[in-house]
């Protein structure tokens, strides 16, 4: 590697845990740890938010959609947008009302304690697969461009390295470090996106915008295709995208977290929706890139080791070969920098997440103890240790990056963000649900959807249900992604609201919905 970039890759490294440690260095309440005693600027919040939810895997991989799909996933990021908003105005507002630190301490004060550890332990579950996959996955990239500056090194020792990096500020800082560093990583990602653009437009021909429209990599909207099987279908995309978007950014501790650290309901209102629209802008970004890289390339992406090491598809590889083998001395020293930042910030968001559901989910509400807030701070940092270790470990297990146990984990949240979602919208619209009819309820959403994502298949000719219990078939095709949140509400309000029609009467436990009239004007 060159040693302007390295320097600036070492240099990041290092800034990142002291910038993390000099703002949250004077914790001194549990307040202070989980919620930042929501005391946070709803800008900053707003993006921390897409910082968490941008991985290396989005980095690298989003310019690379505009060589098989064009601007297509803009359709999904409209959706978030839709989706964010809908749950800006109905789930936050229920979240403030009860002044909690957790999302899931609704469905505890609205079913009961049985619900709540169900959902965290959901939760806990689901992000250790997919967090702990998605940090092994970030390491892949970043080995394969460390080899090609003749830095060789095992994917264990990046991980190690990365979670090492990340848990100290982390577990000294709490929520305000990682936001706050959340913000500077999510500067350096774009700041170096913007830079390969300024870098592309000097190299480009003139009129190359109207070359890549020629080929079809503007197109945007897709009103032809299957919209069952085909995810960027316009239906499929916007409506699907809203629900994961709803689920993902309302009734998932990951995101409802940082939420939860704004000084005001308005503020996080403010702060979620404007999430959205920052990662509409961020995604049309990184396709423009994506569309320069078309011309500059001529359309051509090639097999390369980033490919390889990868097992992915060869449009994934385009940027992160342009990063190592065009970009000048020192861009593409940020832009390695930006991928390492992308990595760090959904594992920093996690640990903080993880900790706080474990405290306000299990722990208190299991002991049953009025335990004193300096313990509950020791706590929730050794939570944020123990975690770190737990992610280092389980992504350090996997050597070989081919292993489709990745692509499963990383589609994980397909098996519970329904249920998860959907028991709220249980808790909210039908009063009658007791706690038994949710968690039933919730139990054959998970179940339902993991014999719909594992085993229903659609013919690609006819559109006709199979189902494949053996190995599939090329004729045979699965539901698209974005369906399985809508699908497991679905599943979680027939369910529970069949159960529900056993009572008479609304559950005692029903919580009133509307928020005080000061939450609102706030």
């Amino acid at each position: 590697m060159n040693p302007v970039d390295l320097a600036i890759v070492v240099a990041y490294l290092a800034a990142m845990p002291i910038i993390g440690v000099l703002v949250g260095r004077r914790q001194k309440s549990a307040n202070d740890y989980f919620v930042g005693e929501r005391s946070m600027p709803w800008w900053a919040v707003t993006l921390s938010v897409v910082a968490t939810e941008t991985s290396t895997l989005t980095v690298i991989s989003t310019p690379g959609l505009v060589f098989g799909s064009a601007f297509l996933f803009l359709q999904v990021a409209f959706g978030y947008i839709v989706g964010r908003t809908i749950a800006a105005f109905v789930l936050l507002p229920k979240y403030f009302k009860g002044n909690y630190v957790s999302a899931y301490e609704f469905l505890g004060k609205r079913f009961g304690r049985g619900l709540q550890g169900t959902a965290s332990v959901t939760f806990v579950v689901t992000r250790l697969l997919a967090e702990g996959l998605r940090l092994f996955a970030g390491a892949i990239p970043i080995k394969v461009i460390l080899d090609h500056y003749g830095i060789h090194t095992a994917y264990w020792h990046i991980v190690v390295l990365l979670t090492a990096l990340t848990v100290v500020y982390a577990f000294v800082g709490g929520i305000k470090s990682v936001i706050w560093v959340d913000v500077i990583q999510w500067s350096l990602y774009i700041l170096g996106a913007i830079g390969a653009i300024i870098f592309l437009a000097t190299k480009l021909p003139d009129g190359w915008t109207t070359i890549a429209a020629d080929q079809g990599r503007f197109k945007f909207t897709d009103f032809t295709s299957n919209l069952l099987t085909q995810p960027y279908a316009f239906v499929c995309a916007v409506i699907g995208g809203a629900f994961l978007s709803m689920a993902s950014h309302g009734a998932d501790q990951l995101i409802v977290g940082r939420l939860l650290s704004c000084r005001n309901l308005r503020d996080s209102q403010r702060a979620l929706i404007g999430s959205s629209i920052v990662v509409f802008i961020q995604f049309g970004l990184f396709l423009v890139v994506g569309a320069m890289l078309w011309v500059y390339t001529g359309g051509k992406t090639g097999a390369t080791a980033v490919n390889i090491a990868a097992g992915k598809g060869a449009p994934d590889d385009v940027f992160p070969n342009f990063i190592v083998n065009d970009l000048p001395v020192g861009l593409a020293g940020l832009l390695i920098a930006g991928i390492l930042a992308s990595t760090m910030g959904a594992l920093a968001s996690a640990l903080n997440a993880l900790s706080t559901s474990t405290i306000a989910d299990l722990y208190q509400r299991f002991t049953k103890r009025n335990v004193e807030d300096s313990k509950l701070l020791r706590h929730g940092r050794m939570w944020t240790l123990i975690w770190a270790v737990v992610f280092a470990a389980f992504a350090s297990l996997f050597t070989d990056s081919k292993d489709p146990v990745i692509q499963q984990g990383l589609g994980i949240v397909g098996y519970t963000y329904g249920a998860l979602l959907g028991s709220f919208f249980l808790g909210l619209l039908i009063k009658r649900a007791r706690q038994v009819d949710a968690i039933v309820a919730f139990a054959a959403s998970v179940l339902g959807m993991a014999f719909i994502i594992l085993f229903v298949k659609f013919d690609k000719a006819t559109a006709a249900i199979h189902i494949q219990f053996g190995a599939n078939t090329k004729s045979l095709v699965a539901l698209a992604t974005f369906w399985y949140t809508l699908l497991g509400v679905v599943i979680t309000l027939v369910v529970g609201g069949l159960m529900a029609l056993r009572h008479r009467t609304p559950d005692p436990n029903t919580l009133d919905t509307e928020p005080p009239k000061e939450e609102v004007a706030a």
